[in-house]
Parts: C-alpha cells; structure tokens; sequence
C-alpha cells in the first residue's frame, strides 16, 4: 500500500542534493523541508497562526512526552492531536527512543522495551514498540517512527552492534502493530560510526516496507566532519524513490551539508531553543542579543528578513525583552528564526529545481558560518583559555 505517492522531481548536476514532493492524510509536503519541533503539542513560544505565518508545514510531536501527559485517552476522545492543538497540516510523531536514551539512569532496557518512571507522576511504565506504535496512533500523526535504541555515535562497536539488532528487530514489530492503518511509518538506520554497521542496517530496514526512511543515531557525540560523512554514507544506501530523513539535525549549516548529501527532511529545537537565549539566525550572521552592543542599536534585526519581527522591532527592543527575561522576547526571535530556516530550505529547494544548487552551496556555506561582523566578538586571551568549548551537541553559545 503506497501511503505518501513520493515524486522525485529533481537531482542537482553536481550534488547529491534533491527536489521531492509527497501526499499526507493532512497535504502535501514539499522537500527539503525543515520541521519544527513541537514537543508537547506545541513549538515553544509559537502559535499554531504564527507557525503558519512563518512558513511551517509539518510539525514534529513527542511520542514519549504525549504518552506521559495528556495521555493517549485524551487524543482519542478529540480524535488526534490536528483537532486537539487546531493544527490542520501534517505531524510526524518520533518514537520516544530519543528520550529513552536521555534518562540512561531512570530506565532499564530489554527485549520487550525500556521500562522508565514518569516524570509527571512517578508511575512506572513499559515503552514498547506495541505501545509506541499505540500512541501514535492515538495521536493520528500522518507519519510515524519506530521504536528505536538510540546510543551514543561513539559506542564501542559491541554497544553498536547490539542497538542495530534490536533496533531492527524492534522495527518489525512496530511494522506489524501499525495494522491498517493508513498512517505512514518511517524506518530507522542505525549503526553509530561503523561504516559496515550503517550497511547491515541499511540493509535490514530497506528491506522492509516502510514508507520513508530515516538517518538516526547522528548529533549524539560525534563532530561534524565526522557526522556529515555518516549522514553521506547512509544517504547513498537508502531507496532514491523513498523520503530520507536526518534525525535531530541542526544548525543552518548543517541543514545546508546534508541537503548537499542528499537529505529530504530535518527537524531540531534550536530555533526556538537558541531564541530563547537571545541568539538570531540572520543574513548578517549569527547574533547574540544579550550583548551590550545592541542596547542602543535602532537597527532591524535582520534587513534582509521580512518577517513580522524584522518589520516592526529593533535590536535594541529585543536585546531590552531579552535582559527583562521577557517571553515576547523569545516569541519574536524565535518567530525569525522559524522564518530563517524555512527561507533557506525554499531557497535550497528553488536552486535544486534550477539546477543551481552547486553554486548556490559554495556561497552559502561561507555565508551561514558567519557572525554579526559588524559588532565581532573580542575574547580575551584569559577568558579564552577559561572558556567552556562550544559544540553542536551540546547545543551552547
């Protein structure tokens, strides 16, 4: 049964990159495309007007956060988290094993799932690919994951190993507790930083009926080189007819390395994660509004954005909300953010089309590395020696 009718509409000459376009229960879903993360029925600091006001089209919920609180009767009583958040476009669920592999003291691990205890009440639960594949369900996500172990990208290879098994025993059974229903699901490869691994598991789960496939295990430790070689592999081991998606992933750059090495979908938290830190994504370079630099500064955001945020407020007021510790403030960057991100996969996607993705690729890898040039950074050498190191993992600025 071919639940998404993916078309693949265009290949760049001279990349991996590609153009796709597939059908949900709730519309169709134009790639590259980047999703915003919508924990707990709801991306932070966003309305369901302001996400649609910025561009989003497919919004990922938290299988394991939603299991927890509401819970699955409230979704069923309201028939799926579209009418119970008033979103009426595509949502894809992950599966909790994320966040199995976040609480490595407060779960144990088995064959059956991962027993855990709530954070919401204390009540012990059983994580199973059957009780997994349930909440989805109950959730009415048009696409689901497997249940999955996610490890650290630099286990030792037995860990590895042993992850990738049951991960691929685990997807059969959330196969089979899917039934019929007309939900999509989403494989995932695994296998760390072993390049046999990633292609015994390539292997295992494309041999499965899936309807998209996804990169996982990748943003869990390794560097960028490293991640962005692994994220290449992978990709060339996956059905070209199917959707690919990269779990996790990241900043602007990233998105950018992965659309080159041919990645469809991305989702991750640090939109609206970093907004709430006062850092903006902008044509400009990356900004850090906390600063005091922008205490009298009357200029927009970003000149080059046309957004609500950019239209209306200077620097100044949003370096104000955010020392205030103000939410407007967080709302407003966010909402910029959110517009950055899915300016750059429409770009991405018309340049892929155009077939001039590989000139567009060489400017915007130097333009997305960039920092407020303007207002540079002077770290001393004391405080320089002294500072903590900034990484993509652990997601500090």
């Amino acid at each position: 049964m071919a639940r998404l009718g993916f078309e693949l509409q265009k290949k760049s000459s001279h990349s991996q990159a590609r153009a796709a376009r597939f059908t949900t229960l709730h519309g169709p879903v134009e790639t590259p495309i980047f999703m915003p993360v919508g924990t707990q029925a709801t991306v932070k600091s966003q309305t369901v007007e302001s996400l649609k006001q910025v561009g989003s089209n497919v919004l990922l919920a938290n299988t394991y956060h939603l299991l927890l609180r509401p819970g699955p009767e409230v979704f069923r009583k309201f028939g799926g988290i579209h009418r119970f958040m008033n979103w009426d476009r595509p949502v894809l669920t992950d599966s909790g094993g994320f966040q199995i592999f976040s609480l490595p003291h407060s779960r144990r691990m088995n064959e059956d799932g991962a027993k855990f205890q709530s954070y919401v009440d204390g009540k012990m639960h059983l994580l199973s690919p059957e009780v997994s594949i349930d909440m989805q369900k109950a959730i009415g996500s048009d696409i689901m994951m497997v249940l999955d172990q996610c490890i650290p990208s630099t286990a030792e290879r037995r860990e590895a190993e042993s992850a990738m098994h049951l991960t691929h025993r685990w997807a059969k059974r959330s196969l089979d507790a899917r039934g019929d229903s007309p939900q999509s699901m989403f494989g995932i490869v695994q296998g760390a930083c072993f390049e046999d691994l990633r292609k015994i598991s390539a292997e295992a789960i494309t041999s499965l009926p899936f309807d998209g496939f996804a990169i996982g295990g990748l943003a869990v430790g390794e560097g960028k080189n490293q991640r962005e070689d692994f994220t290449e592999l992978t990709a060339k081991l996956l059905p070209e007819n199917l959707p690919r998606y990269l779990m996790g992933v990241g900043t602007p750059i990233d998105l950018l390395e992965a659309v080159h090495r041919g990645v469809d979908m991305f989702d991750c938290i640090l939109p609206s994660q970093l907004a709430q830190r006062g850092v903006a994504f902008t044509s400009e370079g990356k900004l850090q509004l906390r600063r005091t630099v922008y205490k009298f500064s009357e200029e927009k955001l970003d000149p080059a954005c046309d957004c609500q945020t950019c239209q209306i407020y200077t620097r100044a007021y949003l370096h104000h909300l955010h020392k205030s510790e103000e939410v407007l403030g967080w709302h407003l960057i966010a909402l910029h953010n959110l517009t950055f991100y899915h300016r750059l996969m429409r770009e991405m996607r018309e340049s892929i089309l155009e077939d001039r993705f590989d000139s567009y690729y060489r400017v915007k890898r130097q333009e997305l590395v960039r920092s407020d040039e303007k207002n540079p950074v002077v770290v001393s050498k004391k405080s320089k020696k002294n500072r903590t190191p900034v990484t993509a993992e652990t997601n500090e600025v």
